[in-house]
């Protein structure tokens, strides 16, 4: 992966960038995203925020090698601190954990205008998300699921709005669980990922039974109840 040729996920990622925005992406690494976003004429400027100093090196490296120090801003700070309040028109937070981007959106909230459109690619957790958004007046306006080198990766974008809209017709606790959009869509990719769930699950449940103490029981009652979740909306 370099700034002229993305991975699948930060591609499709870059397409929800609204034209001519000025573009944070959080926990930026080698700020490939701002330094593509820029030269696709995704974004007018940009934002590489990174807490950690060997990416931020990195970042800041890869931003001189192309050319870019003009317009791409490399910041060293934790999560939204190194924006001012309003300053981006669009944040990327892409290939963490779903608890961690929950945490650095609600940590940095007093930093979010309620103009931004939110750009979010959880590894795992999107349900956490989707709470959150939910929780803070923020309309996801769209999703997307997809496969790369063997791993499931989920996108989800959001803007202030209406945020039980989605949700609206469907079981909302399958929907903040797999997504009101991918739930409705249910494509190939989608449905892999709940079936290798629902096994994952099963033998969890297996492995308690067999052990037999208090704390399996309740582990026990949590997944059937998500699997009979899960189970009832592939049966859509």
């Amino acid at each position: 992966m370099n700034v002229d040729k993305l991975s699948k996920r930060l591609e499709r990622v870059s397409t929800y960038i609204p034209g001519g925005a000025i573009l944070a992406d959080i926990g930026s690494d080698h700020a490939y995203l701002p330094c593509y976003a820029i030269k696709e004429e995704l974004a007018s400027q940009a934002i590489a925020g990174e807490v950690v100093e060997g990416p931020y090196q990195s970042a800041i490296t890869q931003v001189k090698e192309s050319g870019l120090e003009e317009r791409i801003a490399v910041r060293k700070g934790n999560g939204l601190e190194v924006l001012s309040p309003g300053e981006a028109s669009a944040i990327t937070i892409c290939g963490m954990g779903g608890s961690l981007i929950t945490r650095i959106l609600d940590e940095g909230k007093e930093k979010l205008s309620g103009q931004e459109r939110l750009i979010l690619q959880p590894n795992i957790g999107a349900q956490f998300i989707r709470t959150w958004l939910m929780d803070e007046g923020w309309q996801l306006t769209g999703e997307e699921i997809l496969e790369e080198d063997g791993k499931i990766y989920e996108i989800l974008v959001a803007e202030k709005g209406e945020p039980h809209q989605p949700y609206a017709g469907l079981n909302e606790e399958a929907a903040i669980l797999m997504g009101p959009y991918l739930l409705k869509g249910q494509n190939e990719v989608f449905k892999k990922k709940w079936n290798q769930e629902l096994t994952h699950w099963r033998r969890i449940i297996k492995q308690v039974e067999e052990s037999g103490n208090e704390r399996s029981l309740e582990k026990k009652e949590e997944l059937t109840r998500l699997i009979e979740i899960v189970e009832e909306a592939l049966e859509r």
